[in-house]
């Protein structure tokens, strides 16, 4: 079961050196005063900002360096996936804690941190 995720939720790619923080922008419906994201909430930079640095040898940056890791842009293409099967926000699926979604350079972009610790949505 996942839990609903939230504005600040914590993310990771493994081909980055550090986590994200989520962010959600939208009014709307909260746990805590924070944001509830849907599995729309996939723009890079908008949504999910860079992972510090990419280590990833398929990006095309890294591999012009070599293999020395360069700055991480995110190129995420698709939606998170599964989403709840309960919940919407604002017409989408609820994004829940066990979604990922895809960063074009081969990166599973993962949920780590929710944001809350209440509220189940699967």
């Amino acid at each position: 079961m996942g839990k609903l995720v939230t504005n600040g939720a914590m993310l990771q790619c493994p081909f980055g050196t550090g986590p994200a923080t989520l962010q959600i922008m939208r009014p709307g419906f909260q746990i805590n005063n924070q944001g509830v994201a849907n599995i729309q909430d996939f723009q890079p930079t908008t949504n999910i900002p860079p992972f510090i640095m990419c280590t990833t040898p398929t990006n095309p940056a890294v591999s012009a360096a070599l293999g020395a890791p360069q700055a991480c842009i995110p190129v995420i293409l698709a939606p998170w996936q599964p989403g709840s099967t309960v919940m919407t926000i604002d017409g989408f699926p609820a994004l829940t804690s066990n979604s990922t979604c895809m960063c074009a350079y081969g990166g599973q972009i993962s949920v780590t941190n929710s944001g809350q610790t209440a509220f189940d949505a699967t």
